[in-house]
Protein backbone atom coordinates (compact mmCIF):
# COMPACT_ATOMS: atom_id res chain seq x y z
CA UNK A 1 0.00 0.00 0.00
CA UNK A 2 1.31 3.45 -0.93
CA UNK A 3 0.79 6.42 1.36
CA UNK A 4 0.72 10.16 0.75
CA UNK A 5 0.79 12.28 3.90
CA UNK A 6 -0.73 15.77 3.73
CA UNK A 7 -0.30 18.56 6.24
CA UNK A 8 -0.13 22.31 6.77
CA UNK A 9 3.26 24.02 7.04
CA UNK A 10 2.87 24.38 10.82
CA UNK A 11 2.72 20.57 11.19
CA UNK A 12 5.51 19.73 8.72
CA UNK A 13 8.23 18.72 11.18
CA UNK A 14 5.94 16.52 13.26
CA UNK A 15 4.39 14.90 10.19
CA UNK A 16 7.83 14.17 8.71
CA UNK A 17 8.83 12.51 11.98
CA UNK A 18 5.57 10.58 12.39
CA UNK A 19 5.45 9.25 8.82
CA UNK A 20 9.12 8.65 8.10
CA UNK A 21 8.67 10.37 4.73
CA UNK A 22 11.88 11.21 2.92
CA UNK A 23 10.31 12.76 -0.19
CA UNK A 24 8.61 16.16 0.07
CA UNK A 25 6.48 18.43 -2.09
CA UNK A 26 6.07 22.04 -0.92
CA UNK A 27 3.29 24.16 -2.43
CA UNK A 28 3.75 27.70 -1.16
CA UNK A 29 3.63 31.24 -2.49
CA UNK A 30 6.83 33.15 -3.18
CA UNK A 31 6.12 35.30 -0.13
CA UNK A 32 6.26 32.36 2.29
CA UNK A 33 9.60 31.88 4.02
CA UNK A 34 10.60 28.23 3.92
CA UNK A 35 13.74 26.19 4.44
CA UNK A 36 13.90 22.60 3.31
CA UNK A 37 14.11 20.27 6.32
CA UNK A 38 17.65 18.99 6.77
CA UNK A 39 16.59 15.33 6.53
CA UNK A 40 15.18 15.88 3.02
CA UNK A 41 17.81 15.94 0.28
CA UNK A 42 17.48 18.49 -2.54
CA UNK A 43 16.82 15.64 -5.01
CA UNK A 44 13.88 14.48 -2.85
CA UNK A 45 12.24 17.90 -2.59
CA UNK A 46 9.99 19.63 -5.09
CA UNK A 47 9.08 23.22 -4.32
CA UNK A 48 6.34 24.79 -6.45
CA UNK A 49 5.61 28.48 -5.93
CA UNK A 50 2.09 29.68 -6.62
CA UNK A 51 -0.77 31.25 -4.72
CA UNK A 52 -3.85 29.42 -3.55
CA UNK A 53 -6.17 31.00 -6.10
CA UNK A 54 -8.47 29.57 -8.72
CA UNK A 55 -8.67 32.52 -11.13
CA UNK A 56 -6.04 34.97 -12.31
CA UNK A 57 -5.45 37.96 -10.04
CA UNK A 58 -3.00 40.79 -10.55
CA UNK A 59 0.18 40.32 -8.56
CA UNK A 60 -0.51 36.67 -7.72
CA UNK A 61 0.62 33.46 -9.39
CA UNK A 62 -2.09 31.02 -10.46
CA UNK A 63 -1.55 27.28 -10.57
CA UNK A 64 -0.39 26.44 -14.09
CA UNK A 65 -0.04 23.49 -16.42
CA UNK A 66 3.72 23.61 -15.75
CA UNK A 67 3.17 23.39 -11.96
CA UNK A 68 0.90 20.37 -12.31
CA UNK A 69 3.19 18.72 -14.87
CA UNK A 70 6.16 19.20 -12.54
CA UNK A 71 4.14 17.70 -9.67
CA UNK A 72 3.25 14.62 -11.72
CA UNK A 73 6.81 14.21 -13.03
CA UNK A 74 8.30 14.42 -9.53
CA UNK A 75 5.76 11.99 -8.09
CA UNK A 76 6.37 9.52 -10.91
CA UNK A 77 9.98 9.16 -9.71
CA UNK A 78 8.84 8.21 -6.17
CA UNK A 79 10.02 4.70 -5.27
CA UNK A 80 7.16 4.14 -2.77
CA UNK A 81 9.45 2.75 -0.07
CA UNK A 82 8.45 5.53 2.34
CA UNK A 83 5.46 7.86 2.32
CA UNK A 84 5.44 10.95 0.13
CA UNK A 85 4.64 14.12 2.11
CA UNK A 86 2.83 17.03 0.50
CA UNK A 87 2.26 20.31 2.33
CA UNK A 88 1.03 23.80 1.65
CA UNK A 89 0.38 26.75 3.95
CA UNK A 90 -2.89 25.54 5.50
CA UNK A 91 -3.16 21.93 4.30
CA UNK A 92 -6.67 22.61 3.00
CA UNK A 93 -6.53 23.43 -0.70
CA UNK A 94 -3.27 23.00 -2.63
CA UNK A 95 -1.88 19.95 -0.83
CA UNK A 96 -5.11 17.88 -0.83
CA UNK A 97 -5.50 18.69 -4.54
CA UNK A 98 -1.91 17.62 -5.18
CA UNK A 99 -2.38 14.37 -3.25
CA UNK A 100 -5.46 13.46 -5.32
CA UNK A 101 -3.62 14.35 -8.54
CA UNK A 102 -0.68 12.13 -7.58
CA UNK A 103 -3.00 9.20 -6.83
CA UNK A 104 -4.67 9.44 -10.23
CA UNK A 105 -1.36 9.95 -12.02
CA UNK A 106 0.28 6.93 -10.40
CA UNK A 107 -2.75 4.66 -10.26
CA UNK A 108 -4.98 5.68 -13.17
CA UNK A 109 -7.51 2.89 -12.55
CA UNK A 110 -8.83 4.79 -9.51
CA UNK A 111 -12.46 5.93 -9.63
CA UNK A 112 -12.63 9.72 -9.32
CA UNK A 113 -15.80 9.74 -7.20
CA UNK A 114 -14.44 7.13 -4.78
CA UNK A 115 -11.20 9.10 -4.48
CA UNK A 116 -13.07 12.34 -3.80
CA UNK A 117 -15.25 10.65 -1.16
CA UNK A 118 -12.16 9.13 0.48
CA UNK A 119 -10.48 12.55 0.54
CA UNK A 120 -13.58 14.14 2.13
CA UNK A 121 -13.72 11.40 4.77
CA UNK A 122 -10.04 11.77 5.67
CA UNK A 123 -9.99 15.57 5.52
CA UNK A 124 -13.33 17.19 6.39
CA UNK A 125 -11.82 20.69 6.01
CA UNK A 126 -10.29 20.01 2.58
CA UNK A 127 -11.39 22.16 -0.32
CA UNK A 128 -9.04 21.01 -3.09
CA UNK A 129 -7.84 23.81 -5.35
CA UNK A 130 -10.17 23.40 -8.32
CA UNK A 131 -7.80 25.09 -10.78
CA UNK A 132 -5.16 22.45 -10.04
CA UNK A 133 -7.81 19.75 -10.40
CA UNK A 134 -9.02 21.11 -13.75
CA UNK A 135 -5.48 21.23 -15.12
CA UNK A 136 -4.78 17.67 -13.94
CA UNK A 137 -8.11 16.48 -15.34
CA UNK A 138 -6.94 17.64 -18.77
CA UNK A 139 -3.34 16.35 -18.43
CA UNK A 140 -4.49 12.95 -17.16
CA UNK A 141 -7.26 12.71 -19.77
CA UNK A 142 -10.04 12.21 -17.21
CA UNK A 143 -12.65 13.85 -19.48
CA UNK A 144 -14.06 16.11 -16.76
CA UNK A 145 -14.72 13.27 -14.31
CA UNK A 146 -12.00 14.37 -11.87
CA UNK A 147 -13.21 17.97 -11.83
CA UNK A 148 -16.82 16.89 -11.40
CA UNK A 149 -15.99 14.50 -8.54
CA UNK A 150 -14.04 17.16 -6.63
CA UNK A 151 -16.74 19.79 -7.18
CA UNK A 152 -19.34 17.30 -5.91
CA UNK A 153 -17.70 16.98 -2.48
CA UNK A 154 -18.14 20.74 -2.07
CA UNK A 155 -16.39 23.11 0.24
CA UNK A 156 -14.87 21.60 3.34
CA UNK A 157 -15.64 22.51 6.94
CA UNK A 158 -14.46 25.91 8.13
CA UNK A 159 -10.97 25.65 9.58
CA UNK A 160 -7.88 27.81 10.00
CA UNK A 161 -5.78 24.85 8.86
CA UNK A 162 -6.31 21.23 8.03
CA UNK A 163 -5.28 18.32 10.21
CA UNK A 164 -2.57 16.02 8.89
CA UNK A 165 -3.88 12.91 7.16
CA UNK A 166 -2.61 10.03 5.03
CA UNK A 167 -4.17 9.03 1.75
CA UNK A 168 -3.43 5.37 1.06
CA UNK A 169 -3.88 3.79 -2.31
Amino acid sequence: MRSIAVCPLSKLDGTLKNTGANRLISLLSDATAFERPTNITPANHLSLSFNDITTSRTGLVSPSKQHVSDLIDFASRWDWTTPLLIHCWAGISRSPAAAAIVVLALKPDQDENALAAKLRNLAPAATPNIKMIEIADHLLERDGRFTSAMKNIGRGEEAFEGKPFSLEF
